[in-house]
């Protein structure tokens, strides 16, 4: 398969490149640096090399020529190397780094507040519409996601049914992030019924029979991991008694099918739906993170049960985005955006739907979620 030119740029200067495994960082900086110094902590024995003597990458950027490119791939794996790094960006060394990581959690502690106004921090995301062009298919980002490592794999669902394990051997089990392997795997699928719905870690603690603290500490590890994120409550100005609780999502669609329990009680329905409105997430938070602006996303519900899926608010605009699993646009699916459009007549109001045709109702455009999701460009206005 040709590779899929990303949307991400060089920043043009130290960067830590952050993003779950497989969503394309090392292709992109081979593509982007080829001629870069490439230190792979994935490998075994570099790995224990650096381990063992980290100042190792000292005397690599001393025999760098004027502008080189040094990428650390991994990094957390051998975090003492951030020390260094931070040592030769102070002396002003011709090199430039470039450290990518799979994991935020021991960066987070000790790595990045290091650097801090030293180095850029970007994403990589799985793929957007925008970058498969005519691949796209909704359906299938919908039933197999968009993370590259699946998207071109000759078998996506066996992929994805192997990632997260992965995960779970190279990052948790490894590093000994959680005593009980067994109930954080339990937690997994727990947490999936939460995917694309308001938190309630009672609930997951109770589902997974364990404490709300470990609940709350598992899904700290989820975060640093960068399988999950947090879409907080909209209340710039708010004029009504709104939820507390954030949403939660897991980064990727297919992730979410793969690891989402089915059986006699699941409904079909709930799974697609869940997983339609998590492909939009992963895309707008793609938009507002790779657009490099400070538009943010959120989410609106008020105590009636009011509720707006995606609010994306910053200097570019204030949108309001409900997506809706069916074919036909029904008064009800309004209820949420026409309240918002009452407390904040400036907002953009859509709703996104699996039906074929543009529709005015009202203050509301309704929009085929597939074209709509083709439309998301970062550095562009949303459609």
């Amino acid at each position: 398969m040709p590779a899929i030119p990303r949307v991400l740029q060089d920043p043009g200067s130290h960067f830590f490149l952050f993003g779950p495994r497989g969503t394309g960082k090392s292709t992109w900086l081979a593509q982007t640096f080829p001629g870069a110094r490439v230190v792979d902590l994935l490998d075994p024995e570099e790995q224990r090399r650096y381990s063992a003597r980290p100042e190792r990458l000292r005397e690599i950027a001393a025999g760098a020529p004027s502008g080189a490119v040094i990428v650390v791939d991994e990094v957390q794996r051998v975090p003492e190397l951030l020390t260094v790094v931070h040592q030769l960006v102070e002396k002003r060394v011709p090199a430039r780094f470039v450290l990518t990581g799979s994991s935020a959690r021991k960066l987070r502690r000790g790595g990045v507040d290091l650097l801090a106004g030293r180095a850029l921090l970007r994403s990589m995301h799985p793929f957007l519409a925008c970058e498969l062009g005519d691949a796209f298919e909704l359906e299938r980002a919908l039933r197999e996601g968009l993370v590259p490592l699946a998207w071109d794999a000759a078998d996506p669902a066996e992929t994805l049914r192997s990632y997260v394990g992965l995960y779970v051997k190279e990052e948790v089990q490894a590093e000994g992030l959680v005593r009980n392997l067994g109930a954080f795997t339990r937690f997994l699928e727990a947490v999936t019924l939460s995917h694309a719905s308001t938190l309630n870690v009672t609930e997951i603690a109770r589902e997974c029979e364990v404490s709300r603290s470990t609940v709350d500490g598992f899904l700290s590890i989820l975060e640093d991991l960068l399988l999950s994120f947090q879409v907080p409550v909209f209340r710039k100005r708010a004029q009504r008694l709104l939820s507390v609780r954030p949403k939660l999502f897991l980064f990727d669609a297919g992730v979410f099918r793969s690891l989402r329990p089915r059986g006699p009680l699941d409904r079909p329905e709930e799974i697609e739906g869940a997983a339609l409105e998590g492909l939009v997430a992963q895309h707008l938070r793609a938009w507002c993170e790779y657009s490099g602006g400070d538009e943010r996303l959120f989410y609106w519900r008020t105590k009636a049960g009011l509720e707006v899926d995606f609010v994306v608010y910053g200097p570019g605009g204030l949108w309001a985005i409900e997506v809706k699993r069916a074919r036909d646009v029904r008064p009800r699916d309004l209820r949420g955006l026409r309240a918002f459009m009452q407390d904040y007549p400036q907002a953009r109001a859509l709703l996104l739907h699996l039906g074929q045709d543009h529709l005015r109702v009202g203050e509301v455009d309704c929009v085929p979620c597939g074209e709509f999701l083709a439309s998301v460009v970062p550095g562009r206005a949303l459609a």
